[in-house]
């Protein structure tokens, strides 16, 4: 084990597991010319967290005196990363008005990108979660050849990257598919399988010359609720999302869980039913084969309800609403196969929080409602174990700002 000059770990330990391997295990003990930047991002993540906050209160909640929030702050203002905006008045015992610090206007964007397997959007995003700029490309046939695909996604990211006013901090990738995060490389996408295997984020590093990651798309989707939607300030949540396919992750006592090289949150093809329908994977039962817009549309064809074929959560809703015969049941049938997985995952793991994404969204309150009831149904009532379900984005909006977050997360070393 290697130690450095002041006594702190500097690289991984060793330690001796049965049969006779080695796994390496994460240092416990951060190096002096890493502080800095942690520091940085524990302030950063408070304000996040909080909004406009100033000095003194974040002193305050760090537990140390401003002087050492004003060190750190200091060269971010410097940077043009912070700005110190209107002062707060006063209160009634007098005083000198605070100025809260905030992102400033003039601080380089991020460029976030959501691959899917027929599309590209990119977009760039300010530190304050606002979208400045967007693209979107339709892409080539998924079976190939590769080259093309790529091509087009990097078209993309080129056409958003020419409207920034300052170099982005880098780019972030949210992949509507399995990642190998270690790598930065595409594992799977099921439905292009051209791209299986892709490095992708280094091709992207070499082409533009920046800071490039990649990430499951759930996982993103969590990230951009983590600092910019309803899972700001909450230290456990989950997200699921439906549409064509179905995904999830977890964000556990302040951390996005990822598993071994990403391999975490693959919810989609957790089993549900023994015997059930074959997978796009391969497997029977998966839970993606009752719970995505497939299942949804076959259903809906085999009763007889009108185009079954474009048919989504919010027009079935509608159709529910009409009394349109058979409508009501499949409403019903479709909040209980997604709730049979939401309640699974309760009952492992007890995140009590949802976010839900996705097509599910569409179907408004009355959808999710009747999932939340159908999870409640399922899982047993404990004290502390209240289980809320709440409406995220059912569009691009959230995959985009969580692959900007990626990146935020990785160069700030902000506690995900």
């Amino acid at each position: 084990m290697k130690s450095d000059s002041r006594g702190m770990l500097s690289g991984a330990q060793e330690a001796s597991i049965p049969g006779g391997r080695v796994a390496k295990t994460r240092q416990s003990l951060i190096s002096s010319s890493m502080v800095g930047s942690t520091n940085r991002g524990r302030v950063l993540q408070s304000l996040f967290d909080f909004g406009p906050t100033s000095r003194a209160e974040l002193a305050r909640l760090a537990g140390v005196n401003r002087a050492t929030i004003s060190g750190i702050v200091q060269p971010m203002i410097d940077d043009a990363l912070l700005v110190e905006i209107d002062a707060i008045p006063a209160n009634s015992g007098g005083g000198k008005p605070a100025k809260p610090l905030w992102f400033s206007p003039e601080a380089k964007p991020i460029c976030g990108v959501l691959l899917m397997p027929n599309a590209v959007h990119s977009c760039l995003v300010s530190l304050e979660g606002i979208i400045l700029a967007e693209d979107r490309m339709v892409l080539p046939s998924g079976a190939g050849p590769v080259d093309k695909i790529v091509d087009v996604i990097i078209e993309c990211v080129t056409r958003t990257l020419a409207k920034a006013e300052r170099p982005p901090l880098g780019i972030g990738v949210a992949v509507g598919g399995m990642v190998d995060t270690d790598r930065g490389s595409i594992v799977a996408v099921n439905l292009a399988p051209a791209l299986d295997g892709y490095p992708l984020a280094e091709k992207l590093r070499q082409h533009f010359t920046m800071h490039a990651l990649l990430d499951h798309h759930p996982r993103a989707l969590l990230v951009g609720d983590r600092w910019f939607g309803k899972g700001r300030g909450v230290r456990q949540f989950a997200v699921v999302y439906t549409g064509e396919v179905l995904g999830g992750a977890f964000y556990f006592d302040g951390h996005l869980y990822r598993g071994a090289a990403g391999a975490g949150g693959e919810l989609g093809h957790t089993f549900v039913q023994l015997d059930g329908e074959v997978c796009l994977c391969g497997r029977r039962g998966c839970w993606d084969t009752i719970a995505t817009l497939g299942w949804l549309r076959r259903q809906a064809s085999k009763i007889g309800l009108p185009d079954a074929a474009m048919l989504d959560s919010a027009k079935l809703v509608d159709l529910a609403a009409r009394d349109v015969d058979g409508a009501e049941r499949l409403l019903d049938l479709y909040a209980r196969n997604v709730a049979v997985g939401i309640a699974n995952l309760q009952q492992t793991v007890a995140p009590n929080l949802f976010v839900l994404h996705g097509d599910v969204v569409r179907g408004g309150d009355r959808l999710i409602e009747a999932i939340g009831d159908h999870v409640r149904r399922m899982v047993p009532s404990r004290p502390g174990g209240e289980i809320e379900l709440i409406a995220g984005d059912s569009g691009d909006q959230a995959a985009l700002l969580g692959a900007a977050g990626l990146v935020l997360s990785d160069l700030l070393q902000f506690a995900v």
